[in-house]
């Protein structure tokens, strides 16, 4: 089965301070790590602003949704956010694991024990 990061984040003070330019010259360096990482198998799924208004929001301001081939990909993928300087603008929260279907993670629920 795949592996899945989700993340959810909020902009940081560093970040608002940036101009456009330094904003465009940071995705730039964002950009040249998510070759290497397309290579690894790494497959951006859907990024976008989270809903406010839904029933348990996340107080967080921005999604982004990520599927791997394996675990080593996901780490590499976790460690590549970070070493582009992605949470000296954001503040981030990360789930990620192997998915599954819904029987299996009905099984898993099931079997909780914390």
């Amino acid at each position: 089965m795949p592996h899945y990061l989700s993340e959810l984040y909020t902009s940081k003070r560093t970040w608002l301070s940036l101009d456009a330019v330094a904003r465009q010259q940071f995705f730039e360096t964002v950009g040249h790590g998510m070759a290497k990482l397309s290579d690894l198998g790494v497959e951006p799924i859907a990024f976008g602003e989270v809903d406010a208004g839904k029933l348990h929001a996340a107080s967080q301001s921005y999604f982004a949704i990520w599927r791997v081939p394996d675990e080593a990909a996901l780490d590499a993928l976790v460690s590549g956010i970070a070493a582009a300087g992605w949470h000296d603008y954001f503040e981030t929260i990360n789930a990620a694991g192997r998915g599954t279907d819904l029987p299996g993670h009905l099984a898993q629920l099931a079997a909780a024990r914390s």
